[in-house]
């Protein structure tokens, strides 16, 4: 089990990375995360949701995602309160306060989910949550020491150096955890550390003694490695570095960084290509000269399009889009928020029935609280200005887009909706340089990712670059796209840490 100091201390990469090395020495291996809070979330071949880093971390143990890899998915729709998703469906919406008494409730899914996963493999990674010695969090937990406990899991301990106070972390941490908790971890692991080892030295001899555990890795900072991240958290911390000017270059991008962004995830192989600068926007900050602008999927988009509208940036987004020289796409939510019109007889996202959209597409979303959530992998064809072909990718929405009567579309037509035969224009649409899809992962399809920058390009008097597709084309497939990037990690970790040690501790 991979435990941490805090949040964003890197448990989730960490985790990736052993699932990697472990499937490259011959073992059977799948990750495993009794309880993920993000708003980052994949769609299983079943048509079950499960957290985003879940999904990642099994592809770096070459698996398919699976749904026992994290029974239990919470996805915050405000400060206090969060959807709550078991085994892979929404039961329903929580306050913290009736979810921590839940909580007790949940323990027997993890087991049965943890006992599913250990019978198939040779070893499982467990994930750990935030800190251990959130004590407050103590006496319901379900997700830290309580799950090292009942699985008699031994603790690898994470602490992140560039953070600053590492030691300090890494002591109170263990001061503030029960004996029998103390005993359970087995070695400590420092992460993101740039600079001589040599002056880190004496630091880490000190520590070992202090807490009479072994420093059994220190592994580097890196910028080289293209690694999804899990949440906002770290989205917040890139955000506002870009925020601060980078490089121009031949494309750029802006995706608006709204208050309950979900799955932006969905714009790494965008952020990827070399011509391309994209950066997020936030409260306070403008929207510049961009080529494209992004809405991407949100968490509450009722109240995501009213920041839209109280912020300015509706109005400023409506007149790039009608100027015709920027690009509007918006995904899932984003792609709501494009509509005329949005409508919520039953208060399913908002209590205000019915609110006016950006009215960039002829057309109108209801939610309907008697329709199921839509959570499936899916094939589309695209029939669209620069691309007409195949698209992979998954869908996580509640509600539906239907466009005016005699409205001509070109679009996205779904064909394949977790494994079956369909054929359904509800993918999205696109009138003029308006575009929205309920697709996630829609970029991750190169030759649809490459068509699209090619239109851009050619739009600015530039031009188009040849489009290459990689066989493994789009990332349902098993996560090959990222695959050498897998691999990178893996060596990095290897070469940074004691393996052997590791292996000691599992026995193995």
């Amino acid at each position: 089990m991979v435990q941490g100091t805090g949040s964003g201390v890197g448990k989730s990469v960490l985790v990736a990375a052993l699932c990697r090395i472990f499937s490259q020495d011959g073992y059977k291996v799948a990750p495993f995360k009794s309880q993920n809070m993000a708003l980052n979330s994949y769609v299983t071949a079943d048509g079950l949701e499960i957290g985003r880093a879940q999904a990642f971390q099994a592809f770096a143990a070459h698996k398919e995602p699976t749904v026992e890899m994290n029974p239990i998915l919470l996805k915050p729709s405000s400060d206090t309160g969060a959807q709550v998703i078991m085994r892979g469906k929404p039961i329903g919406n929580m306050t913290a306060k009736e979810y921590h008494d839940y909580k007790p409730k949940a323990l027997n899914l993890v087991q049965d989910c943890f006992v599913k996963l250990e019978r198939e493999n040779d070893i499982v990674v467990i994930e750990g949550a935030g800190s251990p010695a959130e004590i407050n969090l103590r006496a319901n937990d379900i997700v830290n020491m309580s799950i090292a406990k009942l699985l008699n899991a031994p603790v690898l301990l994470l602490g992140d150096i560039d953070k600053g106070g590492v030691f300090a972390w890494i002591v109170g941490t263990l001061e503030l955890l029960e004996e029998e908790e103390k005993e359970l971890v087995k070695g400590i692991l420092i992460n993101k550390f740039r600079g001589d080892m040599d002056i880190l030295s004496p630091g880490l001899e000190f520590l070992e003694k202090r807490v009479n555990k072994p420093v059994i890795g220190v592994i580097p900072y890196f910028h080289d490695i293209k690694i999804q991240e899990e949440d906002s958290v770290s989205l917040s911390v890139k955000k506002g570095k870009m925020s601060l000017g980078g490089e121009e270059k031949e494309i750029t991008i802006e995706v608006v960084y709204l208050p309950h962004i979900s799955n932006f995830t969905d714009f790494d192989a965008l952020e990827a290509e070399d011509d391309v600068s994209l950066r997020y926007v936030g409260k306070g900050e403008k929207i510049g000269k961009p080529d494209v602008i992004i809405i991407p999927g949100s968490k509450n988009t009722i109240g995501d399009l009213l920041f839209l509208k109280n912020s300015g940036y509706a109005s400023e987004i409506v007149e790039k889009a009608k100027g015709g020289k920027c690009v509007v796409f918006g995904i899932c939510g984003g792609y709501q928020m494009l509509c005329n019109t949005i409508i919520d007889p039953e208060g399913v996202e908002s209590t205000l029935g019915e609110t006016e959209g950006l009215g960039l597409l002829p057309a109108v979303t209801i939610f309907e609280s008697h329709a199921q959530k839509m959570t499936n992998q899916v094939r589309a064809i695209a029939d669209l200005e620069f691309y007409k072909g195949e698209i992979v990718g998954y869908e996580i929405h509640m509600g539906r887009t239907y466009f005016s009567n005699g409205s001509a579309k070109k679009g996205f037509t779904i064909i394949e909706r977790s494994g079956k035969k369909v054929m359904d224009d509800s993918g999205g649409a696109a009138f003029g340089n308006v575009i929205g899809t309920y697709i996630h992962g829609i970029f991750d399809n190169d030759s649809f990712r490459q068509a699209f920058l090619n239109s851009i390009r050619v739009k600015k008097g530039c031009s188009p670059l040849s489009i290459s597709v990689s066989k493994n084309e789009g990332e349902n497939k098993r996560g090959l796209v990222w695959d050498t990037e897998y691999n990178k990690l893996a060596d990095l970790v290897r070469g940074s840490v004691d393996m052997n040690k590791i292996y000691e501790i599992m026995r193995l």
